[in-house]
């Protein structure tokens, strides 16, 4: 596991993510989030952050686990979802 920031995630997942979305997990921690929307389609409560990383909309989806983000996707967000969830 590693931790960047209070955020945490998988390397395994990191690696995949970086070859599905180009952009490795411990990006996260640089997100000035804009809007967190709650995902309850898991078992465990689930999020969904929009912010701004470098200047560009991307969307995190994580849980929180003992106090700790756990990142489990992050990617560019789409233009709709930022017309809908960011202020």
């Amino acid at each position: 596991m590693y931790k960047k920031s209070m955020v945490e995630f998988d390397p395994a997942k990191d690696a995949s993510n970086k070859a599905k979305h180009g952009i490795s997990l411990a990006r996260a921690a640089d997100m000035t989030v804009l809007a967190v929307i709650e995902d309850h389609r898991y078992y465990e409560l689930r999020y969904r952050a929009y912010g701004l990383i470098d200047g560009i909309a991307h969307c995190l989806a994580f849980s929180v686990r003992d106090d700790n983000i756990r990142a489990i996707s992050l990617r560019r967000a789409h233009s709709k979802e930022v017309k809908r969830y960011v202020p």
